[in-house]
């Protein structure tokens, strides 16, 4: 092959690359969410922009999702580099906290750094908070190779002691008092915060790419908050909600959590109560115990596959043949597809509930202590997953008891939740959930 034709097939070859890369991650843009009353004081959260640190972006989540703002603006991002947390890596095109500084717009991050930046700069935002989950405990001197000055997990970081702005420009004073605050709700003494102060412009080179030190020099006050990555997931998220809420403090924001600040509670706020939702709420799926392998699942025959979240960090990616259901660094369940086309279908569902008469929603979930009863439905075939008797290929008018439906077929873990499916002719109106345990 002629040596000018192979020098422009590598380069349309690498061209192609890099532009499948960034439509991939373009497909993850992070999501940006307001919180409280628009005001010219608004705390801006960061979390995610490293994706092998959970708990930074889980606390994030947690305020987006379980904190209401009474007094005062919060902008929260949880998961600014949403590709790096589905791919359980600090980035998977590099560092993006090293990103700030310089960056070709051929970088798959390009796009994401732009965006954050406009952020950054906005005039509402007077106080920016980047969460990090960092290695072992920081002392201010060498104790051994888990707590030393070279440590970064519990601390809190500023990159230079004040800045010359109208707010909040003694960077250090402030996170002082967080720390003090922090300091006073420890689980045990190893997990003692301080204050780090990376003296950036004295010559810190890679410090000097992040993101922090790009807002230090846009004019705004600028902290790092740092959990150990010693510590479990909980008690990572408690300690950067104790930060994120000493901040609030310190600039007259009001708040209401909807849960007690303990690992216990915490534990509990991220595993339960999340679940997914699709096309337009005809199918909700909890994903508390949801089963690892779901088969058969309707998905619209043009294998399109639209959802709501109940908690930004979630999202559906296919992989090969199936499409798995991501929560964070976790992969929660995998849909094995029953591609079938979808129609619209308004109609409420009758059921007989332990006797009681019901008017059910396609997407809902109902419970039963002992039976249910499907009423007959003009044009609709009904299909109680799990249930088999050959005498009915149309469930309804069939006084289904508890155990007459197979434990195998439940869509949770704990064999209790069942799909109850309505099709009319090959085509598919909706789902029905009953379970026999709350």
């Amino acid at each position: 092959m002629n040596l000018g034709i192979l020098q422009l097939f590598k380069f349309l070859l690498i061209f192609i690359c890099l532009q499948n890369l960034n439509a991939e991650v373009k497909s993850f843009d992070f999501d940006f969410i307001k919180k409280g009353q628009q005001d010219e004081n608004t705390l801006l959260i960061i979390g995610g922009i490293q994706g092998d640190e959970p708990g930074a972006f889980m606390a994030a989540s947690l305020i987006a999702t379980h904190y209401d703002i009474k007094k005062g603006s919060v902008w929260v991002i949880p998961n600014l580099n949403f590709y790096s947390i589905i791919k359980r890596s600090r980035g998977p095109y590099g560092d993006m906290n090293r990103k700030f500084a310089a960056l070709s717009k051929d970088d798959p991050d390009y796009n994401a750094i732009e965006r954050i930046k406009k952020y950054i700069k906005s005039d509402e935002v007077k106080l920016i908070l980047n969460l990090h989950d960092g290695s072992g405990f920081y002392r201010e001197k060498y104790i051994n190779n888990k707590m030393s000055p070279r440590r970064w997990g519990q601390c809190a970081i500023v990159d230079q002691s004040t800045l010359d702005i109208e707010k909040y420009g003694n960077l250090e004073e402030i996170s002082s008092k967080v720390v003090k605050g922090i300091n006073t709700n420890l689980i045990r003494e190893r997990d003692m915060y301080h204050v780090k102060n990376t003296k950036t412009r004295l010559g810190d080179k890679e410090m000097e790419k992040t993101l922090t030190y790009y807002a230090i020099n846009n004019g705004k006050a600028a902290f790092a908050n740092e959990a150990s990555k010693e510590l479990n997931l909980q008690e990572r998220v408690y300690y950067h909600l104790l930060a994120i809420e000493e901040y609030m403090n310190i600039m007259g924001i009001e708040f209401e959590r909807k849960f007690s600040i303990s690992t216990p509670e915490i534990k509990k706020v991220i595993n339960n109560d999340i679940f997914i939702s699709f096309y337009d709420e005809k199918i909700k799926l909890p994903l508390s115990k949801v089963r690892k392998l779901l088969k058969y699942f309707p998905i619209n025959k043009d294998g399109d596959l639209s959802f709501t979240a109940s908690n930004p960090l979630m999202t559906i990616v296919k992989e090969g043949k199936e499409y798995i259901i991501h929560y964070g660094n976790r992969k929660l369940a995998k849909l094995h597809p029953d591609y079938i086309k979808f129609i619209e279908d308004e109609r409420d569902i009758n059921i007989s509930i332990d006797g009681v008469n019901q008017s059910i929603k396609f997407g809902y979930i109902i419970y039963a202590k002992d039976s249910f009863n499907i009423e007959a439905i003009p044009d609709l075939r009904v299909n109680v997953i799990g249930y088999v008797n050959k005498k009915y290929r149309n469930e309804v008018g069939i006084n289904i008891n508890k155990n007459e439906v197979a434990k195998r077929f439940s869509i949770d873990q704990d064999g209790n939740l069942f799909r109850i499916e309505f099709y009319n002719g090959d085509k598919f109106a909706g789902m029905i959930l009953l379970g026999f345990e709350k």
